[in-house]
């Protein structure tokens, strides 16, 4: 039973795009799939209908609480397709889970009596790297990374693998990255042509590229509107069509690193992504630099990576 967080502290990636639509299209294959929200913005949550000002037991309350979370969560829609919704009392648990000292493992303990109740548990993380996030990593098997072919997003992938190197290195030794996903895609551009081509060679041979990339599509930014995933307001679009086709690649590349692990960030090799003339290449020492920092707070996100730059 995979627990994959949906992660990237870039905001406007197709994050929770991605969350809602993955666990639409596993739920499709017969896959009984938890999406849990703990994005402050609550965005996976309105955008399958629920109401926020209307959820009175939500993942704060599980988190904060210590409510069984169980009793949080909501059928949807769809079968086989369940919500831990998100309410209006999540964005303050980043300042209210300062001072815990075990602010770090809140959502793995919460979480652990359910885990073999679904086939796979989907976390859309929020648009940082702050302490929820790292409870979502620290909760799961993998991490999925949504990116738009755009330079800028590098940087931000950059800091997200240092990120996922700490914590494997302090709070989950077994944490994976899952995949890079290539969202909003247009492969009518040279530049995103370029940026795919830079990462998945990149990542060649130690990171899984999703071979299948999510369109930009007019029916998806509408689905969320109608309080539904693509696959049941557009079944036959364009969308609806890659993130089946998404689905069963991540059934593959999860059911092949059962008992193996698929390599993720090796924090040995200090890597880094940057970018000299439009190149990906290494950049030495970049994760060592901050493995130092306090794994289970979120200061240790402060400290921003050497970006990416253009001769």
């Amino acid at each position: 039973m995979p627990v994959i967080s949906i992660a990237n502290q870039k905001g406007g990636v197709g994050k929770t795009t991605t969350a809602i639509n993955l666990a639409s299209a596993l739920a499709e294959q017969d896959q009984k799939v938890l999406l849990v929200d703990l994005d402050p913005q609550g965005n996976a949550t309105t955008s399958l209908g629920f109401n926020r000002r209307e959820v009175f037991i939500s993942i704060y309350e599980v988190l904060m609480e210590g409510m069984n979370a169980e009793s949080a969560i909501f059928p949807t829609i769809q079968d086989n397709l369940f919500l831990l919704p998100a309410n209006e009392n999540l964005p303050g648990a980043e300042v209210q889970l300062t001072d815990r000292p075990d602010r770090a493992h809140l959502l793995k303990h919460a979480l652990i009596n359910i885990y073999s109740h679904y086939d796979y548990i989907l976390i859309d993380c929020p648009p940082s790297l702050g302490i929820l996030t790292i409870n979502s990593l620290t909760a799961s098997d993998g991490v999925l990374v949504p990116m738009q072919a755009e330079f800028l997003a590098l940087e931000g992938l950059t800091q997200l693998l240092k990120t996922i190197a700490i914590v494997r290195e302090s709070l989950n030794p077994s944490l994976e990255i899952t995949g890079v996903l290539f969202t909003m895609y247009d492969g009518r551009t040279r530049l995103t042509r370029e940026v795919e081509n830079e990462v998945r060679s990149f990542f060649e041979g130690r990171t899984p590229v999703f071979q299948n990339v999510i369109p930009r599509t007019v029916r998806l930014a509408e689905a969320p509107s109608h309080g539904v995933p693509i696959t049941l307001y557009a079944s036959t679009s364009n969308g609806a069509e890659a993130f089946r086709n998404l689905a069963l690649e991540v059934i593959n590349v999860t059911e092949a690193s059962i008992g193996e692990g698929a390599e993720g960030p090796d924090s040995s090799e200090h890597e880094s992504i940057g970018t000299t003339g439009g190149t990906i290449t290494d950049t030495e020492g970049a994760v060592g630099e901050v493995a130092e920092a306090d794994p289970g707070i979120a200061d240790q996100a402060e400290s921003p990576p050497a970006p990416p730059f253009v001769s």
